[in-house]
């Protein structure tokens, strides 16, 4: 039985089970006490930071807004990050809409197999994004693994978008033939600490979101029978790897699928993993404002920061207006999905999946801040989103008296 716990699974680098005898054993231990060679043992990674710890890093931030963000130009996160299509003259536009309208953080995504194809470009791409973003003021939370879309990626050129569909082209990492084949493990835990190893002490990225909503079956592609656990005992050893990388940014993987993330409540084996893992808990919500604050009271037990890392979906009840003043009032950071209208076609809904938009467009945008030339999609959002950002950390500043019903969100 495979004990789900990164500390207990990890094994050392040799075994007295490997020696040939008990003599040989002894040698060998013997040996590497004499040259002073030590196996690091579990004990010497980082652990998970206290509430304490926690709390300090957290009332050194600002109030934290943003989005989870892609350029216009990528597809997906191969195609954001791979040099044939590497774009910083359009993310630097986009990083300066940003910070126009406030925002300090950004959500992006990275993935594995870019790490395995060309290492030293990738962080030089990482590097050169940071810079940007930190001219912008904006400090990114970067998420390492994805369990939502397509469960087959491969690097290279990406399809285009498929006409009036949601999302159409975005990859899951590593992906179910990756999660299915052990030997592609060892790479798993090269790109953590690779990529985790080279800005571990980097002041200009906030976090790392480890694992973006493991538990998403992906029910719009057939065959993942198993993913579920075999997910959940990569993620332990996920956290494990990235401890070991000794960061001095927060670690997470955020909840979403449940309802009672309280604890004792009826959470999962994957949301019990998570949240005994996170130095801050992060949590998704696209749901109507009711929903939204329960689901940050029941997190409020946890006496951690809290940050939500996805919300907004108009037509689902999710609106910028609806959600982001409470996340305010509670200091809980705030990152909605979609940025700037582009190849994900994130403004189309989910059921696009079911009934692609090709013929009109939806009665309502279901995602985005920005239209692909720039103007707001709702000047009244911007103009909150502008609002909140600037108010003292906890505060919901008053809607300026000027501001006519029409201007508001309806």
């Amino acid at each position: 039985m495979l004990v789900n716990n990164g500390n207990l699974a990890r094994k050392p680098a040799w075994s007295l089970h490997d020696a040939r005898t008990a003599t040989a054993a002894k040698s060998l231990c013997i040996a590497l006490l004499t040259t002073a060679v030590f196996v690091a043992s579990p004990a010497d990674a980082r652990g998970r930071w206290t509430e304490a710890q926690a709390k300090t890093w957290y009332a050194a931030q600002p109030w934290l807004v943003g989005a989870n963000y892609a350029p216009a130009t990528a597809i997906n996160q191969l195609e954001m990050w791979q040099a044939a299509t590497w774009d910083p003259k359009r993310i630097d536009y986009e990083l300066g809409l940003a910070q126009g309208i406030g925002m300090n953080t950004m959500r992006v995504f990275l993935h594995d197999q870019l790490w395995q194809q060309d290492p030293e470009g990738f962080k030089q791409r990482i590097a050169a994004f940071l810079a940007m973003a930190k001219a912008h003021k904006i400090k990114p939370l970067f998420v390492l693994f994805d369990s939502c879309w397509d469960p087959d990626p491969k690097l290279g050129p990406q399809h285009p978008p498929i006409p009036g569909v949601h999302n159409s082209g975005w990859v899951q990492g590593p992906g179910l033939p990756g999660l299915r084949d052990r030997t592609r493990y060892p790479g798993y835990k090269s790109y953590v600490q690779g990529v985790i190893g080279a800005f571990a002490k980097d002041d200009r990225i906030l976090g790392w979101d480890v694992w973006n909503e493991p538990d998403n079956g992906a029910d719009q592609y057939r065959g993942q029978e198993g993913k579920e656990p075999l997910v959940r005992a990569l993620l332990a050893q996920v956290f494990d790897w990235a401890r070991d990388a000794d960061p001095t940014q927060p670690l997470t993987s955020g909840v979403w699928i449940g309802d009672d993330w309280a604890p004792g409540g009826k959470t999962s084996p994957m949301e019990k993993l998570q949240l005994a893992q996170s130095d801050v808990v992060t949590f998704h919500d696209y749901s109507w404002p009711e929903t939204f604050e329960r689901r940050i009271k029941q997190l409020l037990a946890y006496n951690r920061p809290i940050i939500c890392t996805e919300y907004m979906a108009r037509g689902n009840g999710s609106t910028f207006d609806g959600s982001l003043p409470i996340g305010k009032r509670h200091n809980v950071g705030m990152i909605n999905w979609g940025f700037v209208d582009g190849k994900t076609q994130t403004r189309l809904p989910w059921d696009s999946w079911q009934k692609p938009y090709v013929l009109a467009e939806p009665t309502i945008w279901f995602h985005e801040v920005f239209r692909n030339n720039g103007t707001p999609y709702r000047q009244a959002e911007t103009d909150l989103i502008r609002r909140l950002s600037a108010a003292p950390k906890g505060v919901v500043p008053a809607v300026p008296s000027d501001t006519s019903a029409s201007g508001r969100q309806r």
